[in-house]
């Protein structure tokens, strides 16, 4: 395939790799085209091209034509990329790594992957951009990648962060840590200081926004706004799992048989449209981390907390919310069956000055509905209040 060849010949002679950061001796990638593949092998820093052997890290599908722009014209790739003619399969860290490593982009702003060490272990972030800094966290079994249409929508004028969250994604997962929101916000106070940021807006989305929360809650001055995109909330309900999930040790996780085969088939049952686009990369990341003993360990131990986390009393986050000092934005989708509508009017008792909108989506705002997600982020945070329900945009104000 000499054509075809040439396109990748080139993206891997501008290989640079202070972008991609792939914590692994050596990196295997598959670049498909049609019935036609290569591997790009990575190790020590220098990327050779291979014939296919064995199981690759990630795999990068795209047709001919969007092969030659990304050779040609990077950010026309990327454009392909959001339109659905490029995917990434297997690690998306390592996928979109390879493909902001062999972009050309030489500026300081450029998406860029590396390896933080903190006081929480070593913790794996993307960025890109320049200007305030935005802390962005996933939710429970996510990763980074799920921000990575925020870094696209957002690093024109912020600093974007995405951090995959301790026991999640590449970061370090602990076994025993108690994975409870304490926990996730004293790591992400942790990382800003690791970075040597005193102060950010953060991002949630699920888990993530409850850890952003805490991290509000304790760590006020550290804050500017928050926005909270689904985000996961203490329940009001009788919880009568409590007691019993109290005595259950989350290290069952450490020996538990997980063939990839039944969890992808459960993961489906949950996700019907797991084979397309996003959804499909999700699947992917949440799989990688889950077939690992200290993946799935700290996967139970993160879900236990967040049906353990205490709605009341001196540290219940419902007696606490009221004195949250940082400005919030909570975003809620209307067909979301993880976090129901319905903890708008909870919100609305406890913070009557949070600003709260909803859009016709599921649980994971950023990713379902891009364009009108981030165009609120960005008139949120920038201060501008009256742009947040823009005519035709799809979002409305929560109403009671």
């Amino acid at each position: 395939m000499p054509g075809r060849m040439s396109s990748i010949e080139t993206l891997v002679g501008r290989f640079d790799p202070s972008v991609f950061d792939s914590r692994r001796r050596g990196t295997r990638i598959r670049l498909r085209v049609g019935d036609q593949s290569r591997d790009v092998v990575i190790e020590e820093d220098v990327a050779t091209i291979e014939a296919p052997r064995g199981q690759p890290d990630a795999v990068i599908t795209a047709d001919e034509e969007t092969w030659s722009r990304l050779a040609s014209d990077p950010p026309g790739g990327w454009a392909a990329y959001r339109l659905g003619r490029l995917a990434v399969r297997r690690n998306l860290h390592v996928g979109v790594g390879f493909l902001a490593a062999t972009s050309g982009a030489t500026d300081p702003d450029r998406l860029r992957f590396r390896t933080v060490a903190s006081a929480s272990g070593k913790l794996s972030i993307m960025e890109a951009g320049s200007g305030p800094t935005i802390l962005a966290l996933h939710g429970l079994g996510g990763t980074k990648g799920s921000f990575l249409p925020t870094i696209a929508a957002l690093s024109d004028r912020y600093h974007v962060i995405a951090a995959d969250l301790p026991g999640f994604g590449d970061s370090d997962k602990p076994i025993g840590a108690p994975y409870d929101a304490r926990f996730f916000a004293r790591a992400g106070i942790n990382l800003m200081d690791a970075l040597r940021v005193d102060r950010a807006h953060l991002l949630g989305n699920s888990l993530g926004g409850r850890i952003a929360l805490e991290m509000a809650l304790r760590h006020p001055e550290r804050v500017g706004r928050l926005g909270l995109l689904a985000p996961s909330l203490a329940w009001r309900r009788a919880r009568p799992w409590a007691p019993l999930l109290r005595l259950t040790r989350p290290e069952l996780g450490l020996v538990q048989l997980a063939p990839r085969p039944i969890v992808e088939t459960i993961v489906h049952m949950v996700i019907p449209e797991a084979d397309h686009g996003w959804t499909a990369a999700g699947v992917d990341e949440f799989l990688r981390a889950y077939v690992t003993p200290a993946g799935r360990a700290a996967f139970y131990a993160a879900a236990r907390q967040i049906y353990l986390d205490e709605p009341h009393g001196e540290d219940g986050l419902w007696s606490r919310l009221g004195t949250l000092e940082p400005e919030a934005l909570f975003v809620w989708g209307r067909r979301d069956k993880l976090v129901p509508i319905a903890f708008a009017r909870h919100v609305a008792d406890a913070l009557p000055r949070a600003r709260q909108i909803e859009l016709d989506c599921g649980h994971v705002p950023q990713v379902e509905r891009p364009r009108d997600t981030h165009d609120a982020l960005a008139a949120f945070l920038s201060g501008n209040s009256d742009a947040l329900d823009p005519a035709g945009s799809g979002s409305r104000p929560v109403t009671y």
